[in-house]
């Protein structure tokens, strides 16, 4: 389901960090999302994204 939206809980869970790392993370741009009011929207495939860098990274 690569077009899934996350909701903020699951990311932080999936991540495992706390919710201010994630707002660094989003705010940053670090992992592409966007907000509908106040609610933060992440796409399943930014996240994937983001931790596949991060994997890159280590090569």
């Amino acid at each position: 389901m690569e077009n899934e939206i996350m909701k903020f809980e699951e990311v932080m869970e999936f991540l495992s960090v706390g919710k201010n790392t994630l707002y660094a993370l989003l705010n940053s741009g670090e992992i592409q999302a966007f907000r509908i009011g106040k609610v933060w929207k992440i796409p399943r495939k930014s996240v994937t994204a983001y931790v596949e860098g991060k994997l890159a990274e280590k090569d």
